[in-house]
C-alpha cells in the first residue's frame, strides 16, 4: 500500500457507489458532487477510461457493464484514511435512502462510529450489574463505589496516555477499558475484604489497613503479574491490532496496580466511616458445607474432563476461521446496500496488480493468463484498453499516469469471490504462483489480499504470543509458590479451559474471527489464572496444618465465594460485549472471554481441588521450604 501510494497519484479506491434509475448526464452530475466532498480524494466512473460521446452500444460491452448497466451507475471512490465517518454521513445524504454504497471504507466508517456508542451502551449497563453483584458480596453499601473508584481513576489515566502512543484502534477504545475493569477488579477487593477482616480484630483503621496491604499485598502481585505478562505477550504480535490492544491492557494492569497499593488505601482510610455507616446485613449464605459435595462431584467430573482434553485440543486446531469485519449483517443499511448491489453488478471484490514496468508483451501474456482464471470477472490494464501499436505520445496523459509510474504498471483484477474463504485463498494462492512466473518485483493489494496476509501473519502470531504468554506465567508462578509442580498443575488446569472454550465452535460448526481466537488465548489464561492462584495459596497455607482432603474442602468453602465474584464480572463483562457490540472482533472477544470465564470457573473449582490432592506428594516434594502436616 505505502508503494501504491507512492508511485501512483490517484490511489486506489476503497469504495463504491450505485446511483440507480439515471442517464450518463445525470450520473456524471452525481460524480462531479461526490467529488466536490471534502476527503474525497478520487471518483473514478465510465468516463475516466472511455469517451462517453461515442454512443456506449458501439463500445466495448465488457467495460461498459462494470460501469453502467440497466440505466444504474457504478461511481468508484477513495475515502482519505481518518475521515471515512464524516465522509460516508456526507454521501448519504447525498445520495439517498434509494442508492447505495459499500466497501472496505464503508465498514471502517460504521466501525468507527458505532465503537464510541457501544462502549458507552456496555459501560450504561456493565457498571450497575458490577454494582449489584459487589452490593450481595459486601456488607456495606457504599463500599462497591470504593473499588470502583479506585479502577475507574486507573482507566482514565490509561485512556489519557495513550496520547504519547499517537493513535490507538477503534477496537483497542472498545475493548481496553472493560476489560481492564473486569480484570482488575480483584485488586481492590482483595484490599477491601482484608481490611474489613483485621477492623474486626483492630479498632485502629491505619494499624488495620498496614496489616490488610500486608497480607493482601502477595496475591495482588501475583494477579496483576500474571495478568501483565500475559497482555505483554500480545505486543509481540506483528498484526497491530493484537499488539496495541497488548500495549493498552499492560499500561492498564499496570496503574490499575499502582491505583491500588497507593491510592486506594489513603482514600479507603480519608473516607472509612462512610463504610461503617453504610453497613448491611450479609446477602450471600454460608458455603462451609459446600467444599464435601463438590468434592465428592469433582473426582468424577475430573476424571471426565481429562478424557476431553485432547479432543478438545485438536477441535479447537480445526476451527474455521473468519480474519476480517465479513460482510454486514442484512438488518443494516449496510447489509442491504451490498445485496442490492450485488442483484445488480454481481459480486465485485478488486485486487490491485503492481508489476515492474518496461515489457509490454510480457504485460499482454500475464492479463491472458489471468482473464483465465474462473473467478476473474475483468482486468483493467493498459494493453486492455489501450491498442500496444498506439504511440505513447498520441495518448491522453492521465489515461497513462493511471497505468503507469516511473517503475510500475498497474493492473486492477476484478473477481467475483467473497472478500475472504477457503476458495479465495486458494484463488490468490495460484494467482501468486501465476504472477510470479513472470515478475520477480511485484505487488498486491486489496481487501482479499490484505485478509490472505492477516491469515498468514496471524497464524504466525499464534504461536509466538502462545508461547511466550504460558512462559511468562508460568515463570511468574514459579516465584510466586517458589514450587515446580504447582504452576504446571496450574497452567494445565486453565489451559484446558481455553481448549473447552475454542473447541465449542468446531462442535457446533461455526465460524468466528481469528483475531478473537488468538487474544483468547492470551485474556483467558491471563485473567482467570488469578482463580487457581488464589485456590492453591489458601490450600497451601491450610496443608500445613491439616490434611489434603480437609485442606481442600475448606479452600472451597472459604474462597468459592470470592472466585465466583471474580467470574460473574468477568462473564458479565464478556456477555454484555457480545450482545452491545456490532464489530465481530469485539462481539466474539466478548462471547469468549464470557464463556471463558465460565469454564475456567468450573476447573478451578471442581477440577483443581482434586489435581491438588492426588499431585500432592509432589507438590510437597517440588515446592521449596514446604512440610504438609502428617496424619499420625
Amino acid at each position: 500500500m505505502d508503494i501504491a501510494e507512492e508511485q501512483f497519484k490517484d490511489p486506489v479506491p476503497n469504495a463504491k457507489v450505485m446511483i440507480q434509475d439515471v442517464s450518463l448526464v445525470e450520473a456524471i452530475h452525481y460524480k462531479r458532487q461526490l467529488e466536490g466532498i471534502d476527503g474525497v480524494s478520487q471518483v473514478i466512473w465510465l468516463d475516466d477510461v472511455m469517451d462517453i460521446k461515442i454512443p456506449i452500444e458501439m463500445a466495448d460491452q465488457n467495460i461498459v457493464q462494470s460501469y453502467y448497466r440497466d440505466r444504474n451507475a457504478l461511481i468508484s471512490l477513495r475515502m482519505e484514511q481518518g475521515k471515512e465517518a464524516k465522509i460516508l454521513d456526507e454521501i448519504y445524504d447525498l445520495i439517498g435512502e434509494e442508492n447505495a454504497i459499500v466497501g472496505e471504507a464503508v465498514n471502517t466508517a460504521l466501525s468507527q462510529k458505532m465503537a464510541f456508542q457501544e462502549t458507552m451502551f456496555a459501560t450504561a449497563l456493565i457498571i450497575p450489574i458490577i454494582i449489584l453483584i459487589l452490593l450481595l458480596s459486601t456488607n456495606s453499601w457504599i463500599e462497591p463505589l470504593f473499588f470502583l473508584t479506585a479502577i475507574g481513576i486507573s482507566i482514565l489515566i490509561n485512556l489519557g496516555t495513550n496520547v504519547f502512543t499517537g493513535e490507538i484502534s477503534f477496537i483497542t477504545q472498545s475493548v481496553a477499558p472493560i476489560l481492564q475493569l473486569a480484570v482488575s477488579l480483584d485488586y481492590a477487593i482483595f484490599l477491601l475484604h482484608s481490611f474489613s477482616k483485621y477492623r474486626r480484630d483492630e479498632s485502629d483503621p491505619e494499624k488495620a489497613m498496614k496489616l490488610a496491604m500486608k497480607d493482601s499485598f502477595p496475591a495482588i502481585i501475583a494477579s496483576a503479574s500474571t495478568t501483565f505478562f500475559g497482555f505483554f505477550a500480545l505486543t509481540f504480535m506483528d498484526f497491530k491490532i493484537g499488539a496495541d490492544l497488548g500495549l493498552n491492557l499492560v499500561k492498564g494492569i499496570f496503574f490499575s496496580f499502582i491505583s491500588v497499593i497507593f491510592f486506594l488505601p489513603a482514600f479507603t482510610l480519608t473516607f472509612y466511616r462512610w463504610i461503617d455507616r453504610t453497613k448491611h446485613r450479609t446477602f450471600i449464605p454460608d458455603f462451609h458445607k459446600l467444599g464435601k459435595k463438590v468434592l465428592t462431584f469433582g473426582k468424577p467430573l475430573s476424571i471426565f474432563l481429562l478424557i476431553l482434553i485432547i479432543p478438545a485440543f485438536l477441535a479447537q486446531s480445526k476451527t474455521t476461521f473468519l480474519y476480517g469485519i465479513n460482510d454486514q449483517p442484512e438488518y443494516t443499511r449496510a447489509g442491504r446496500d451490498q445485496m442490492e448491489m450485488e442483484k445488480i453488478f454481481g459480486k465485485q471484490t478488486p485486487i490491485v496488480l503492481l508489476v515492474a514496468k518496461g515489457n509490454i508483451v510480457k504485460e499482454e501474456e500475464l492479463v491472458q493468463k489471468i482473464e483465465a482464471f474462473p473467478y476473474v470477472t475483468d482486468v483493467d490494464a493498459f494493453v486492455q484498453t489501450v491498442s500496444p501499436v498506439i504511440p505513447a505520445d498520441f495518448i491522453d496523459e492521465n489515461i497513462f499516469k493511471h497505468y503507469y509510474s516511473d517503475h510500475f504498471t498497474r493492473m486492477i483484477i476484478q473477481t467475483n469471490t467473497d472478500v475472504e474463504g477457503k476458495e479465495t485463498f486458494s484463488f490468490l494462492d495460484d494467482l501468486k504462483k501465476t504472477i510470479n512466473t513472470f515478475y520477480d518485483d511485484w505487488y498486491m493489494l486489496g481487501e482479499s489480499a490484505s485478509l490472505y496476509d492477516i491469515k498468514h501473519t496471524v497464524e504466525r502470531d499464534n504461536r509466538v504470543v502462545n508461547v511466550l504468554t504460558v512462559v511468562t506465567i508460568g515463570i511468574v508462578l514459579l516465584l510466586t509458590f517458589r514450587s515446580i509442580s504447582i504452576p504446571v498443575i496450574l497452567l494445565i488446569t486453565i489451559q484446558s479451559a481455553v481448549w473447552f472454550n475454542l473447541a465449542i465452535p468446531y462442535l457446533m460448526n461455526t465460524s468466528f474471527v481469528y483475531l478473537g481466537y488468538l487474544l483468547i488465548n492470551t485474556i483467558q489464561l491471563a485473567a482467570t489464572v488469578d482463580y487457581g492462584i488464589l485456590f492453591t495459596e489458601t490450600y497451601k497455607k491450610l496443608r500445613i496444618k491439616m490434611s489434603a482432603k480437609r485442606a481442600a474442602i475448606r479452600t472451597i468453602n472459604e474462597k468459592i465465594m470470592a472466585i465466583f465474584i471474580s467470574t460473574s464480572i468477568l462473564s458479565t463483562v464478556g456477555f454484555i460485549l457480545r450482545l452491545t457490540s456490532s464489530n465481530p472482533i469485539v462481539s466474539s472477544v466478548g462471547l469468549l472471554i464470557g464463556r471463558g470465564a465460565l469454564l475456567s470457573f468450573t476447573m478451578v473449582v471442581f477440577v483443581l481441588p482434586t489435581f491438588l490432592i492426588l499431585f500432592d506428594r509432589i507438590i510437597e516434594k517440588t515446592t521449596l521450604k514446604t512440610t504438609f502436616y502428617k496424619e499420625s
